[in-house]
């Protein structure tokens, strides 16, 4: 299934790299929306807010084309100046977490991974995604084309924004 990169939000340079050295052993999950069981994600990982590292979330740096949609007009949190947009599920209408359409530059310059695309934990369901071999997939083995060849996925498109 195609997959569509980050929304391209003004100031924005795309940045061809390996992955994180913080993210290579961390599994990749497929998640699914928790009301309809649509896959909503190919490409999630466990995550936390950076504003605040009690909610717990998924993130992805693409999602699958027509899985979701964008709702409502941009908003910001209060903890942070990012501009964010909800996301719902394409099949059901259920929001299924955020779009981060403007990072702001405090968590640019955060550790991050470079994800905007944020799932929360109660709206989906997670699954590992197992790799040709039948074991849990690593990003390590996304960042590598000789590992994917058979997922018709580009390894390492991230998009970062500058302000």
């Amino acid at each position: 299934q195609d997959e569509m990169p980050n929304e391209m939000p003004r100031n924005v340079f795309t940045v061809d790299r390996s992955v994180d050295r913080s993210m290579i052993n961390k599994e990749v999950v497929h998640l699914e929306c928790c009301l309809c069981g649509n896959r909503v994600c190919n490409r999630g990982m466990r995550a936390i807010l950076l504003a605040d590292s009690k909610v717990q979330l998924f993130s992805a740096d693409r999602v699958p084309t027509n899985a979701i949609q964008l709702v409502g007009d941009d908003y910001s949190t209060g903890k942070c100046y990012c501009r964010i947009r909800d996301i719902a599920c394409s099949i059901c209408g259920n929001i299924v977490g955020y779009h981060v359409t403007m990072p702001c530059k405090s968590c640019m310059e955060s550790c991050n991974n470079g994800h905007f695309w944020i799932y929360h934990a109660h709206a989906v369901i997670s699954f590992s995604r197992l790799n040709d071999e039948g074991f849990n997939m690593t990003w390590e083995e996304l960042a590598n084309p000789n590992k994917i060849s058979s997922l018709n996925e580009s390894p390492h498109s991230f998009i970062l924004c500058g302000r």
